[in-house]
């Protein structure tokens, strides 16, 4: 493993380290969404870095699939938060 991708793995690990201490402080559920975004941004970051370091692409796949998680997680965040009309333009009630 390349010490230099193991380095720049290690420079991410306290940007999670203080995301966990904003998860818990908050103050609104949308600070609490970005530091989600955060750890996946972050996670996303060290497996690819991780990937490169070891020369094994299974990791690669791995991060990718954590990154459409992260993408659900947001598009799923709001739609349950946001406070609109309820209706669609044509008037439809949103299921």
């Amino acid at each position: 493993m390349s010490w230099l991708h193991t380095l720049f793995a290690l420079i991410l690990l306290p940007a999670i380290a203080v995301g966990m201490i904003r998860i818990l402080r908050g103050p609104t559920a949308a600070d609490r969404m970005m530091t989600a975004q955060l750890f996946g941004t972050c996670g996303v970051a060290i497996l690819l870095l991780l990937s490169a370091g070891m020369l094994n692409p299974v990791l690669i796949d791995i991060a990718l699939v954590f990154a459409l998680l992260a993408a659900l997680a947001t598009l799923t965040f709001i739609r349950r938060t946001w406070q609109g009309s309820g209706k669609n333009k044509h008037g439809y009630p949103l299921s």
